[in-house]
This record gives structure tokens, sequence and C-alpha cells, in this order.
């Protein structure tokens, strides 16, 4: 897929002149999820077009962001290499473990979500997260240099993970789970389990491309370390090929505890 061509076009270019939504009820942002009461970073002003808003799925959150699955079936191997070598009081210890352990982290997750919300303008993408402290993060659109999108199976759901040009970057421990594994060097913020994830990357590009065109995107992102920690980002020059990316000069992220 190629996220500057969300209509099926031959010019990325065009991206721009292509119909974005109707914009959002700015009043119902306070109503669903984390309040911003009015901070400038957590809530869009009045003349900025609210396009799209949205929380991860908690089932989905679970498993791919705190792993519950991965940890559950751990634990339900060691239950039964218990049971086999005859170590039932094992056994039984491992599968109580396991349980506590799952829903430990289903809660952990629904306590994420419902304390996420997930805001794009047609300037900027705004994330109220943070669980014990609230955090609002502002990341410009112009800083995007590109949107990596990944699909989990037919549900629709997926992540968008955004690089980003600028030399102001925010950490992984503010981000987290709000970000892409394995990128320490440069954190990557990601969209995490949202629906109708190719749609929302389409409509990102789209809205992107008032600042240029940005790269095409991944049709997965892989979660294996990188050499470097960080891969450069590239856009597509106007020859088809790859060309470098350039600084789009502005400061970059901002994101502060509320």
């Amino acid at each position: 897929m190629d996220l500057n061509d969300p209509a099926g076009l031959t010019n990325p270019v065009a991206a721009a002149a292509t119909p974005l939504p109707d914009g959002l009820d700015h009043a119902a942002l306070e109503n669903d999820g984390p309040k911003a009461f009015g901070d400038r970073m957590g809530t869009p002003a009045a003349n900025e077009k609210v396009l799209w808003k949205g929380r991860p799925a908690i089932g989905l959150l679970a498993r791919t962001a705190f792993h519950a699955h991965k940890l559950g079936f751990y634990m339900a191997a060691l239950a039964v290499i218990a049971v086999a070598i005859g170590n039932e009081t094992a056994a039984i210890v491992a599968a109580g473990l396991g349980v506590v352990l799952v829903a430990l982290l289903y809660a952990l997750a629904w306590a994420s979500a419902r304390s996420t919300l997930y805001i794009l303008t047609d300037t900027r993408l705004i994330m109220r997260i943070g669980m014990a402290i609230e955090t609002r993060i502002n990341v410009p659109l112009k800083q995007v240099t590109a949107a990596n999108l990944r699909l989990h199976g037919k549900s629709g759901f997926g992540d968008i993970a955004f690089d980003l040009a600028g030399e102001r970057m925010l950490g992984v421990a503010l981000l987290w789970p709000h970000v892409r594994p394995w990128h320490y060097a440069r954190p990557q913020p990601m969209l995490r389990a949202v629906p109708e994830a190719a749609s929302l990357a389409q409509l990102i590009a789209a809205t992107r491309a008032q600042y240029g065109a940005i790269a095409r995107n991944l049709t997965e992102i892989k979660e294996a370390t990188p050499a470097s920690g960080h891969t450069e980002p590239q856009v597509a020059g106007s020859s088809g090929r790859i060309a470098p990316s350039r600084h789009l000069g502005d400061a970059g992220l901002e994101g502060a505890p509320a």
C-alpha cells in the first residue's frame, strides 16, 4: 500500500487535493476519554479541524503491547511440564499464577486504553496518554516523514508508527506503550490497536500531503531489534527513486506531563 496515493491516484501530490472528511465537534473530545481542560498541547484550537478520534482496543492491546497471551502460554507450558514429571503441586501453582498474571495484564491494558485518547486534526496528532501520570503529546504532521502500518489479521485493527524529523525527541518511558518497539535512539510514537487502521493511515497521509509527500508505508512493522536502533526515513523523489529525507525545519515533538 502506498500512503501517498490513498485514493488510487498515480500522482502523490494530488493527495493534497483529496477532500477530507467533515470535522468532529470539539466539545465531544472532552466527553470521551482523558480530558485536557483546555491545555493547548492536548486540546485542538478553535481553527483546527478534528478529523478523527479513537483509542486502543483492550483485547488487542493486551496481546500486542502487554504480551498477555505469550506469558499465559508460557505459564501453561510450565504447568504441563510439571504434570509430565509428576509434580501436581507445581502444576497447580503454575496454572494459578498464569491465570493471575493474564488477568493482571488485561487489567493494565484496560487501564491504558481507558486513559488514552488519540486525536487527529488537520495540522497535528494529539495523544492524551498515561495511566499514572497523564501526558499530552503533540506531533505536528509536518514532522512526520514516514507512517508505518501493521495490520493484525483481517479484523481491520492495526498499529501506525511515525518516523519523525526534528531534534526534540520524547523518551520511550514517556510514550510507552504507545511507542514502536526496539526504537530507543529515536522513539517512534505509535497508535496502538486502532480500528480501521488502513483507512486511518490513508487519512493521515492525505492530511500530511499539504506539507509534501511522505514515505511509502511498510506493510508490516518488524519488531526485531534494528542493527543501529533506528532506520533513517526516506521519501519518494519526483523521479520515482528513493531520495534521502529532508529536514522539515521545525523544533519537533512536544510533550509533557499534565
